[in-house]
């Protein structure tokens, strides 16, 4: 207790003090004279940092919009169905292969990977779909869910059911909603099944009926899990 108050004193001394803290200061002033270089050396460093980090940012940003702009014909030919044009562009106007080689650290180029992958996936060409697709990320509730499924897709005509399945589970427990959740076990159920894993599906099939018992997939959920009972 006693070196408790000491401690309080010795530091109301040094707030109340004026030598004390005069004292003080010229330890300081004293050290920073003696060590200018490593003072202000730090001091730079950080500055560059923080100077490094804001700039980076501010060009990311300008790129990103850029990108965006560069973007907009592609997507304007990808909903109108005109997928050579949306990978290749027309000379004029890039497509989603040119925005990903000169953008592809912008949110607008990780967006042109979906894109491609799901241009891929409908060309038929599977295995570009997926690399495409697994580059993709986003924390976009139905974007991101649509890309696992999409790979899902694309090992299903693959004939790899199991991956396939992994990915649909993927699709349905990112951000779990009752709109597309239950669509994507239902996807699960049937990879499940074509990977002649009865109790995996059922599993699958059991979830939609439990979990999403007000979705449109539970009649047909409650069917398969009927089917699949009295096989076993």
């Amino acid at each position: 207790m006693a070196k408790t108050k000491s401690k309080e004193k010795q530091g109301s001394e040094f707030y109340e003090n004026p030598e004390v803290l005069a004292q003080q200061l010229s330890k300081t002033e004293e050290f920073i004279e003696n060590n200018k270089k490593i003072v202000f050396g730090l001091g730079g460093v950080i500055a560059l940092i923080i100077v490094a980090f804001f700039g980076y940012r501010y060009y990311m940003n300008n790129l990103n919009q850029e990108a965006q702009k560069e973007m907009f014909q592609a997507v304007y030919w990808y909903e109108n169905g005109e997928y050579d044009l949306a990978l290749n562009g027309d000379g004029n106007n890039f497509g989603f292969l040119a925005i990903v080689e000169d953008y592809g650290s912008t949110k607008a180029g990780n967006l042109a990977s979906f894109y491609l992958g799901s241009i891929y996936l409908h060309q038929g060409e599977f295995e570009t779909a997926i690399d495409y697709l697994e580059d993709f990320s986003s924390d976009d509730l139905l974007v991101q869910a649509r890309a696992y499924a999409l790979i899902g897709d694309a090992y299903m005509e693959l004939g790899n059911y199991s991956k396939a399945a992994g990915q649909y589970g993927e699709a349905a427990s990112y951000k779990s909603n009752k709109e597309f959740s239950p669509v994507y076990l239902m996807k699960q159920g049937l990879a499940y099944e074509k990977a002649n894993d009865i109790e995996a599906a059922i599993g699958s099939y059991r979830k939609v009926v439990e979990d999403f018992s007000d979705s449109k997939q539970k009649v047909e959920a409650q069917k398969y899990l009927s089917r699949l009972e009295t096989q076993k």
